[in-house]
């Protein structure tokens, strides 16, 4: 039988409003302590005067208000009397202090711990309550005792209130810094309220989130407001610099001519200023990137209007900059939680799929001991053999979930140990050859690619019966060209339930590339994902 809504399962009625909806809790050590101290010092503030002038009234006010305190120190230990504590500190001062208001108005500054305390120990709603309960109480015993309010003790009185006020708002404040927070779910509350504040600031994000398209648009600016023959923009990885966009002459040097700028650049990210040497020049964009660049050498720029024109660049370039920030703090977060999802994923099928199928592989194994028959015996060699290959297939697809760039020295050495992997567990030959320019790609550029060449080596392996793969891994960032080549069955009709090839291409334009997958003429299939043209490198 279920309770109704006034009962114990629900919080709808008056008990539930005093509690305000929430379970019963006794106050911190903390709080208990501020109010303990905040009477006291009340206590002496108005008790050293009243002792001085010996004003007897007053003094036995203090003396009644002094054991009701006490009381209420006692109570405020137990979470089921400290909301009684609350209502039984607001009348007891509110009544004490009306029967003597008119003998001094210094009574009246006790008005204001009542609603601090109340604040303090159970936040702004109960502070609100004990402030009304106490000034219901402090006009019901003036007008008692004294049939109403002089002018001096009406003013006296609104200021005691709004004093009161004010230190209730404190101790709401107080209270919040010293609630208790669960340390397992705070970080995931932190995490949905500042996802749900950018999904509301998406709409008036003109110009998106993608890296890419935003360093290409500084480059831009860079490039209208100086001559150059070549220029990069990077973002600082650890002691490297990753170039997210570059620009490069044709010909011979390529790529080469950009060397000076870039440790340019990285003394200029490491100093936080704009600096030029002859023809290089390097400036900082921003919290999170860098650009460097070489002049043309029909430029005819002197070091001073380099100077004076990087100088005006980044500031024309601050709106740019800001956004270019928040879209790698974007990329940033995306490869964490990916990552994350990846590593969950991967440990509730090995801990979950893989043992229950390893469990029904021995309960095969149980039954094939004593087959009833030849035929049952067949039959069970063939189901614990397809056991055997699913079990296989997830402990492949956990590998490929867990593994990643991770802290390979370049992309094309996180291929080779992936290709190794396959190959030892398929038996299958798998040839990487890599050629690698020192400077890496992004990490989420990085990551996809990744990704696109182990999905591609899993498809040769699962579905193309070949009996060999070879990977080509190009890279001079920021471009990249992988290609895995398998001697198989070629590009076959795609099932209904597949989304391999869908999955591989959403990669690659995440990443700013193309894929294609062509048929070989001698048999076997390509698949190919390009980012610029890195045999510019080569040139």
């Amino acid at each position: 039988m279920s309770a109704g809504p006034g009962g114990p399962a629900g919080t709808t009625g008056p008990v539930g409003l005093l509690r305000g909806d929430r379970a019963a809790q006794a106050p911190s050590p903390q709080a208990a302590r501020i109010v303990m101290g905040a009477r006291l010092l009340a206590l002496v503030a108005i008790g050293a005067p009243v002792l001085w002038y010996r004003e007897s009234m007053t003094l036995l006010a203090l003396v009644a208000i002094s054991l009701v305190w006490v009381l209420c120190t006692l109570a405020e230990r137990s979470a089921e009397l400290v909301r009684v504590a609350a209502l039984l500190d607001a009348a007891a001062v509110g009544l004490a202090s009306g029967q003597i208001v008119q003998d001094t108005q210094a009574i009246l500054l006790v008005l204001a711990l009542p609603a601090f305390a109340a604040a303090v120990l159970g936040g702004a709603r109960r502070s609100l309550v004990a402030l009304l309960v106490e000034l219901a109480a402090f006009v019901l015993s003036v007008l008692v005792a004294y049939q109403g309010f002089t002018a001096d003790q009406t003013l006296a009185t609104f200021t005691a209130g709004m004093a009161a006020l004010g230190l209730g708002l404190i101790g709401t404040f107080v209270h919040a810094a010293l609630a208790p927070t669960d340390t397992d779910h705070a970080p995931y509350l932190d995490a949905q309220r500042l996802i749900r504040q950018l999904l509301d600031l998406s709409d008036d994000l003109s110009s998106g989130l993608d890296v890419t398209t935003l360093a290409g648009e500084v480059v831009a600016v860079v490039g209208d407001a100086l001559p150059t023959a070549g220029m990069a923009l990077y973002v600082p990885r650890g002691e490297v610099l990753v170039p997210l966009v570059s620009r490069t002459p044709e010909g011979a040097g390529g790529r080469d001519d950009l060397t000076a700028a870039e440790e340019l650049a990285g003394e200029a990210w490491a100093r936080s200023l704009p600096l030029s040497d002859r023809r290089t020049f390097a400036f900082p964009v921003g919290e999170s990137a860098v650009l460097g660049g070489v002049l043309s050498p029909t430029a005819g720029l002197s070091a001073d209007e380099v100077a004076r024109t990087t100088q005006r660049l980044r500031a024309d370039l601050r709106t740019k900059a800001v956004q270019l920030d928040t879209a790698v703090l974007f990329a940033d977060f995306r490869d964490t939680a990916s990552a994350d999802v990846r590593r969950r994923l991967a440990r509730e099928m090995h801990d979950g799929v893989a043992q229950d199928i390893a469990s029904l592989g021995y309960v095969v194994d149980a039954l094939a001991a004593r087959p009833a028959s030849d035929e049952q015996r067949a039959q069970l060699e063939m189901l614990r053999e397809r056991i055997s290959r699913i079990v296989a297939e997830v402990r492949q697809s956990v590998l490929t979930l867990r593994t990643s760039i991770g802290e390979s020295e370049s992309l094309g050495a996180a291929i080779g140990a992936v290709a190794r992997h396959l190959s030892e567990a398929s038996q299958i030959p798998i040839q990487v050859r890599l050629d690698e320019h020192a400077t890496r790609l992004r990490p989420d550029v990085e990551s996809e690619l990744f990704r696109i060449a182990q999905e591609a080596m899993n498809n040769a392996i699962k579905h193309a019966e070949c009996t060999s793969i070879e990977v080509t891994c190009t890279v001079y960032a920021p471009d990249a060209l992988i290609t895995v080549v398998d001697d198989g069955r070629g590009l076959q009709q795609a099932r209904s339930d597949s989304h391999g090839m869908k999955i591989m291409r959403e990669r690659a334009r995440l990443a700013g590339g193309r894929l294609t997958v062509e048929d070989r003429p001698d048999g076997g299939l390509t698949v190919a994902v390009q980012i610029g043209d890195p045999r510019r490198g080569t040139a």
